[in-house]
């Protein structure tokens, strides 16, 4: 039988147009020939209408029934196409298979989409590893690495699997696993992980965790299990599929056999047909999709809107979500004679070669607050995972950490001014000049101006806010209470994150999670529904979510929640009013007021009326 339904398929993939829409527009110019009879024929046009579009479902309502016993709406739809069939009315068979038809094209356009996340993960994993065995260095497959083997990583590249650091120093961009978008300086005895990126200096580790065990691969375990453990809606259609057969069999058998007529009876069945019922979900998600893209979001999951309704908790993650994801400079310090201006201009004068993102940071904010050219610099020089030195106005200039001053006294007043910038969560670069301590520079990441305001607005949907951060515990309670959100998780590891979701889920939440990094993506898939930022996010964030923010404007977030709950209120009036019109229409049948063409065209005006009211989401907004 699957074999009948895939060679009939195969046919219809003509030109290589869709086989839907070829079946959909060949079927309803078959319906119009039909009905006003524009063209003889040595049979009814409506047979055409029949084959293409009615065929397929009698086939699969057939092979459900056998194979698994599996009652869906497609069954009574076949019923009545057989029924109309064999009394003669072939156009009221046509009509009803068009709109079912038509159903399938817009239930279809809604499933969800094949996505590469978990493949683009893999692609993280290196592939190789330089490992040196004595004073050789050879390059192996990177899953041949053993616990305990010495490992040589140069800029640039990414590190094959956990380890520990032997010699040298270097700065790692650690997004993948923490979701900051500032490199971490890492130099002996410091830990790092799989799937993060050496950026500057070359050093040595030794293997600690390889292959499964390594932090990149427990990463994609995590996404996949996340994304099997997600739950799909079946449509409400298929769900009373059952009760619907019962009812229409029986209320078609009773009134054939009190009243004798059987066009009555096929009439019954021809009314009960769930073609509004099928319409009223789909036609109702397409429309609000249509509004969502007007706003800045994809959604790239047909249920995602279903499921938002019922969120009660909103996760987020903190960097390049509820913040730029970019660092400024927010204040300057000084010590000794100089001024803030002279230290500003002097860090960024040494800093305007650097490569280093808290570089390159330093002085694009210089130019947009400063109106002031930048003073040349010569012997530039950078050290990995300390800073840079330069000459300029032939005084040497040192901008970094403690480690790159170490040999300048720090008075007991500036440290602990500056331990409290750190404590808040900020950046502290040092600025040397000749062999004094001149000052320092702090950068933070700032939080988006629309950020506090939505956030007001989801408590005022009766939703908890909630913050999931990779920043220690003072710096996310800093920005937790800068934006109103009363719950803070700090220090989340990818796995932490998901954890919590986990937790949340358990106690009856249905979770919305919301980020743009590579470590948010388990988090997003094991999320009721995932929402990325698709500007600054990683592609592996979006391809794990189910909608996607466009052009990362955070504050129509508002707008997404109240349309998925307009949406669902759509929803449930359609199908309120498809059940209401189908007893109505049933009550006439079985009166004698209806034959099957008119209770076709009844039934399907009321399909018509799902349609136009579903099409009015496309223009909503908040008020």
């Amino acid at each position: 039988m699957k074999t009948i339904l895939e060679k009939l398929e195969e046919a219809l993939e003509w030109g290589g147009i869709p086989k839907d829409i070829f079946c959909l527009v060949l079927g309803g110019l078959s319906l119009v020939i039909s009905i006003f009879d524009l063209i003889p024929l040595p049979f009814d046009a409506a047979w055409i209408a029949i084959i293409l579009c009615g065929l397929p479902i009698v086939l699969e309502a057939i092979i459900g029934l056998i194979t698994a016993f599996d009652i869906k709406a497609d069954v009574l739809v076949s019923l009545a196409l057989i029924a109309s069939v064999l009394i003669g009315e072939d156009f009221a068979a046509g009509e009803v298979a068009f709109i079912m038809q038509l159903g399938a094209l817009l239930e279809e356009l809604t499933v969800s989409k094949a996505r590469a996340g978990i493949e683009k993960l893999v692609h993280l994993t290196p592939h190789t590893a330089r490992i040196l065995t004595g004073d050789e260095e050879k390059i192996i497959p990177a899953e041949q690495v053993a616990v305990g083997d010495r490992i040589r990583i140069l800029p640039g590249e990414t590190i094959p699997v956990d380890g520990v650091i032997l010699s040298g120093q270097t700065s790692i961009n650690q997004a993948v696993m923490t979701g900051e978008s500032l490199p971490v300086d890492k130099t002996v005895g410091d830990e790092v992980s799989s799937g993060t990126v050496n950026q500057f200096g070359v050093f040595e580790m030794e293997a600690t965790r390889v292959g499964a065990d390594s932090s990149i691969q427990r990463m994609i375990r995590l996404v996949q299990s996340a994304d099997a453990g997600k739950a799909k809606i079946v449509g409400l259609a298929d769900r009373w599929a059952t009760w619907i057969v019962v009812i229409a069999l029986s209320a078609a058998a009773l009134t054939w056999l009190f009243t004798g007529e059987i066009i009555r009876a096929v009439t019954i069945l021809v009314v009960f047909c769930p073609c509004a019922l099928v319409l009223a979900t789909p036609t109702a998600i397409m429309a609000a999709i249509g509004n969502a893209t007007k706003h800045g979001f994809l959604v790239r999951e047909g249920d995602a809107l279903e499921r938002l309704a019922k969120v009660s908790k909103i996760t987020f993650d903190k960097t390049g979500t509820l913040t730029y994801g970019t660092p400024k400079v927010t204040a300057v310090g000084t010590c000794s004679n100089f001024t803030e201006q002279e230290v500003y201009a002097y860090a960024v004068a040494a800093e305007q070669f650097s490569e280093h993102p808290l570089g390159k940071a330093i002085v694009s904010c210089y130019k947009q607050e400063i109106n002031s050219s930048i003073a040349p610099a010569e012997q530039f020089a950078m050290i990995p995972g300390e800073g840079v030195t330069a000459m300029v106005n032939s005084k040497q200039v040192r901008a970094g950490n403690l480690n790159l001053i170490k040999d300048t006294p720090v008075s007991h007043a500036l440290a602990v001014e500056v331990e409290q910038y750190l404590l808040d969560g900020c950046t502290v670069v040092y600025v040397a000049i000749e062999h004094s301590l001149a000052g320092y520079l702090v950068l933070t990441d700032t939080i988006r101006q629309e950020s506090p305001q939505m956030i007001r607005a989801i408590y005022g949907l009766g939703m908890q806010p909630v913050l999931l951060t990779g920043d220690h515990q003072n710096a996310a309670e800093i920005i937790g209470g800068q934006l109103g959100i009363k719950e803070i998780h700090a220090n989340c590891l990818p796995e932490d994150k998901l954890s919590q979701i986990e937790a949340f889920q358990k106690l009856g939440n249905d979770v919305c999670m919301i980020g743009d990094g590579i470590n948010d993506a388990p988090a997003l898939k094991k999320a009721n529904v995932g929402i990325a930022m698709g500007g600054v996010g990683s592609d592996i964030a979006v391809d794990a979510a189910d909608i996607a923010l466009v052009d990362d404007e955070i504050r129509e977030l508002p707008h997404l929640l109240m349309l998925s709950r307009k949406m669902m209120t759509t929803i449930k009036w359609n199908l309120a009013f498809s059940m209401g019109l189908n007893f109505l229409a049933i009550a006439l049948a079985i009166t004698g007021l209806l034959n099957p063409v008119v209770g076709a065209l009844v039934h399907n005006a009321g399909s018509v009326a799902v349609i136009i009211n579903s099409a009015l989401l496309l223009g909503w907004k908040r008020s």
